[in-house]
């Protein structure tokens, strides 16, 4: 049974999801600015520096927790869907990931569209990846993550690099990863008066946002369903029992299955979308965090 801290990323969600459904003509900056106020459900981890870098020509936010390890890094791709959220929505929730596992955390601010639409978003974060190379962190000692949209980019990145020769990092953790920008999965349907964020509407409008008007709904750099997903570094994904894109998680992990890789898929009962932003609030966002950091851990060569 979940428990009454978890209702409330719900009440956040559903109050969201009021004032815009109250005003459907909201300009787009004013929909940003409120998006902006995601992070504030989240707890401040205590004991982290937030550092703004320019990370090969891509804004970004170091988290450095008191005391961790300098030379592993995890790289953070931010979720909103490509069209919202910003590294500070999520400088707490990557906070308490980074002090959970010890070493630091870049967050990544790409592009967002209709600005910056595809493949604008995944070239930032390869840029970013080779600006950590350049700057001599080895990969074996960088791991990926990211959430919804961001969760996608936590693997797509993986696809750009192949395409750029770069070394893969170590491991990768998408949460609660958007892939399927079609929606096909049957937990929309079976969710679908469960999920208190996520509806097939919203996702067609970031989808064409984030598309523009000549995308590729196949591209494997959109959707890696559609890519070649042999030779991936180890991937584990977390995602609430109770989100319209669980069929998301469970296409991915079984995509991965498919290509012989190193797969774990960790589902959470009645969790909502990205509950690991409940972290410091939540127990189930703290068991999240801790198994994260207890599995990619020995992956970055630190102890478990």
């Amino acid at each position: 049974m979940a428990s009454k801290q978890s209702d409330k990323l719900i009440t956040y969600f559903k109050t969201l999801m009021a004032e815009l459904g109250a005003n459907p003509e909201m300009p787009f900056d004013e929909v940003r600015a409120l998006f902006e106020h995601m992070g504030d459900i989240t707890a401040e981890p205590g004991g982290v520096d937030y550092i703004e870098t320019d990370a090969g020509g891509v804004p970004a936010l170091w988290a450095v927790p008191k005391g961790c390890t300098q030379d592993r890094v995890l790289l953070c791709s931010h979720g909103g869907g490509y069209c919202v959220g910003s590294m500070y929505t999520h400088r707490k929730v990557y906070g308490h990931l980074a002090k959970a596992v010890g070493c630091r955390a870049l967050i990544v601010q790409y592009g967002l569209a209709p600005e910056n639409v595809h493949p604008g978003p995944v070239n930032d974060m390869a840029k970013a990846y080779r600006w950590l190379l350049d700057q001599g962190i080895t990969p074996n000692h960088i791991a990926l993550t990211g959430d919804s949209a961001g969760g996608g980019l936590a693997v797509t990145t993986l696809l750009r690099l192949r395409d750029q020769n770069l070394p893969m990092p170590a491991a990768t953790m998408p949460l609660s990863p958007w892939v399927d920008m079609d929606g096909g999965g049957s937990t929309f349907q079976t969710n679908k008066d469960r999920d208190a964020l996520v509806a097939p509407e919203m996702l067609e409008q970031m989808a064409s946002t984030f598309l523009g008007p000549n995308g590729n709904r196949r591209d494997p750099l959109v959707n890696p369903l559609h890519g070649d997903l042999r030779g991936l570094p180890p991937v584990y994904i977390q995602v609430g029992g109770y989100e319209t894109l669980l069929d998301d998680s469970r296409s991915l992990a079984e995509a991965v299955r498919k290509a012989d890789g190193d797969v774990k898929l960790d589902e959470f009962p009645e969790m909502q979308h990205v509950f690991q932003f409940l972290a410091g609030v939540a127990p189930e966002a703290d068991d999240a965090i801790r198994r994260l950091a207890s599995w990619v851990r020995p992956k970055l060569g630190l102890p478990s």
